[in-house]
């Protein structure tokens, strides 16, 4: 089609990704970091039950942390392998330490998974506290693990 606009997501070689934290875009003030939790393109993707159970757990969580008042936005990416969380007047190390904080509650969270009941979800019996934990504690060494420079590979622009 003449007149459309590629998307900037679309302009990233997926297969250079690695899973860690990026800045995917920023637009004014509100950032837009690339969650990743998995590689592109390699078959290891999430599962709807740990893709939804992570984001009722971290949605939750995220907007009671250090930053609340400027979380815009947390949700799962549709080709299962991250997620976006769109940050007002975002300071890449505060956002980075507000997510290790996240993953560490959703680590040692007990009792009810968040937003569980009928009146609060469209598909709550698909929700599993174990697989928030799984994911969340996957994604936590990931990011333990890692220099996060919040710049995709091949991203001098950052």
């Amino acid at each position: 089609m003449k007149n459309i606009n590629r998307i900037a997501s679309f302009s990233v070689d997926h297969d250079l990704i690695s899973e860690g934290i990026y800045v995917s875009r920023i637009d004014g003030d509100i950032v837009t970091y690339d969650m990743r939790t998995r590689k592109p393109n390699m078959g290891d993707y999430m599962d709807n039950l740990s893709m939804h159970s992570m984001e009722h757990m971290f949605a939750t969580y995220i907007r009671n942390s250090k930053i609340a008042k400027d979380v815009i936005y947390f949700g799962p990416m549709g080709c299962q392998t991250g997620f976006y969380l769109l940050v007002r007047d975002a300071d890449n190390t505060e956002v980075l330490g507000a997510v290790i904080d996240t993953l560490e509650k959703i680590v040692a969270h007990s009792g009810e998974i968040f937003g569980a009941q009928r009146r609060e979800c469209g598909n709550y019996k698909n929700l599993s506290l174990e697989a928030a934990k799984s994911e969340a504690k996957r994604y936590l060494q990931i990011l333990k693990n890692k220099n996060n420079d919040f710049k995709y590979t091949g991203d001098e622009n950052g």
